[in-house]
């Protein structure tokens, strides 16, 4: 069973997003870095790029396959965690943790119309059957 904080929201393509001093910090959920398996790389965004919601904004290197990462809120990439650039295996260590980067200029309203962590259960148990 996937770990899902209930102060998180969550895309239906398994990111996670937490409000935090007017930025949204954004990495992948417990349930995606598990399918992933052990993680070799992380190609993150540059800061100050601007992306769409659902546009693809990063890669993830695993042992079984390469992953693309869609940005859950349309914004500016204000950082990245520079960490995983030499330690990608820290999001498998804890995702929840180990953020991939964080936006400003976004929307408040789309970060509420994300899932909240029931949903996101339910949505991820609708996926299962």
């Amino acid at each position: 069973m996937s770990k899902i904080p209930a102060e998180l929201r969550y895309s239906k393509d398994h990111e996670w997003v937490r409000l935090e001093g007017g930025r949204a910090i954004v990495g992948i959920t417990d349930y995606a870095q598990d399918s992933l398996g052990e993680i070799v790389y992380v190609e993150l965004p540059s800061v100050g790029d601007t992306f769409e919601a659902e546009e693809e904004i990063a890669n993830i290197e695993s042992v079984k396959a390469a992953s693309a990462i869609y940005n859950p809120l349309a914004g500016t990439v204000a950082a990245v965690n520079e960490a995983l650039d030499g330690s990608p295996e820290l999001v498998n260590q804890d995702c929840y943790a180990n953020h991939l980067y964080e936006l400003t200029d976004f929307e408040t309203s789309a970060f509420a119309e994300l899932l909240d962590a029931p949903a996101y259960q339910a949505w991820l148990d609708a996926q299962k059957s």
